[in-house]
């Protein structure tokens, strides 16, 4: 049995909906969730806000690049 999935998908009132084992799927879900859906690190640390931070569907490259480089910061 594997660990789950490190990325974590949250809807715009808050609710978690979702784990990704990579930025690219939990970027394909903001497309659904719309503005204000949220891409976190493992349910704490959110790396993603759709709509303040952009469309994560324009580009999954720049979203995977934006994300690695808030992992990095902290």
């Amino acid at each position: 049995m594997g660990a789950s999935p490190i990325y974590k998908v949250y809807d715009p009132m808050g609710g978690y909906v979702a784990s990704c084992k990579d930025t690219e799927g939990a970027s394909l879900l903001m497309d659904l969730y719309r503005e204000g859906s949220t891409i976190r690190y493992d349910h704490r640390l959110v790396v993603w806000t759709e709509g303040i931070d952009g469309r994560a569907s324009n580009s999954y490259d720049e979203t995977r690049e934006k994300i690695t480089q808030r992992l990095l910061q902290r």
